[in-house]
């Protein structure tokens, strides 16, 4: 049903391998079906069993989104230092460091700018394998940027979220990440550019307390966490048992906090729709 993005974005980048690749097989965390990864990556890396969305490195959700697959990276060389100098078990620059070798990137936000629909925008986006998506001052500071670059030129600003929260390593540094970023947010509703808030699983802590709950039309994945603290926090400290699907998707949309849940597939048709709505600029 869908072109194999993953392998024709390979081939852009030079690392298509004649070798047949390891971890051919993944079992769905939802239904634990044995999924072939051709498969599923085809699928946009949704189970074609149950719809569970695996997910997704934030490289390859801007070549889901992007026409094309095409867009140019912003404040790549952006990377996080140890201000505070934070050891616990680990040194905090140490824990970078593996984040970085792990994911091929300076830290846990790709800024990026693109067409989508044939409409210019600004895109951060979090990846969930750098420390949990945790924001920290390179975080804020990227997404900052594009807010600000978006507000300068009157271009739409999407932000996509997969964060465990503010990044405990630096402290009060991270958490004012928080009032920063709501803060340049203030500057797209004054002069009446579009900002669409994407989150997706999981979606917690001081980003979901901050920017990621303040767009004009906020979009849910399916079945995404999405929340303060955690749901087993919760009932520990209330000593009561939660609803079913508390801080999913669903049941935010249910009740009013979010606007739509829209499955991977539907995405990027839906923000082409919602910039065209919201008087996003032709090229």
């Amino acid at each position: 049903m869908f072109e194999r993005f993953f392998k024709r974005r390979l081939e852009r980048e030079g690392r298509v391998s004649s070798q047949v690749p390891s971890g051919l097989w993944i079992k769905c965390d939802n239904c634990k079906t044995l999924l072939f990864r051709g498969e599923l990556e085809n699928n946009l890396m949704v189970c074609p069993k149950c719809g569970h969305h695996f997910p997704v490195p934030a490289k390859d959700r801007l070549y889901m989104i992007f026409d094309n697959g095409e867009f140019e990276e912003l404040d790549a060389n952006l990377e996080p230092t140890d201000v505070l100098e934070f050891s616990d078990r680990k040194p905090y620059t140490q824990r970078i460091k593996e984040a970085q070798e792990k994911t091929g990137l300076k830290d846990a936000v790709i800024n990026a700018k693109g067409l989508i629909g044939g409409k210019p925008a600004y895109v951060s986006c979090f990846d969930f394998r750098f420390m949990g998506g945790s924001m920290g001052a390179v975080a804020g500071e990227k997404v900052t940027r594009n807010i600000e670059r978006a507000a300068e030129e009157g271009i739409p600003f999407i932000c996509i979220a997969a964060s465990g929260g503010a990044r405990m390593q630096e402290g009060i540094v991270s958490l004012m990440q928080m009032a920063k970023t709501s803060a340049a947010l203030t500057l797209l509703e004054e002069r009446g550019v579009p900002y669409i808030s994407v989150l997706t699983h999981p979606t917690m802590g001081g980003v979901s307390a901050s920017f990621a709950f303040l767009g004009d039309v906020i979009i849910a994945e399916p079945k995404a966490l999405i929340g303060f603290a955690g749901p087993r926090v919760i009932e520990q400290t209330i000593r009561q048992k939660l609803p079913k699907g508390f801080q999913r998707s669903e049941f935010l949309l249910e009740h009013g906090l979010i606007d739509m849940v829209v499955e991977r597939e539907k995405l990027k048709e839906t923000l082409a729709k919602l910039l065209d709505l919201l008087g996003g600029k032709n090229v």
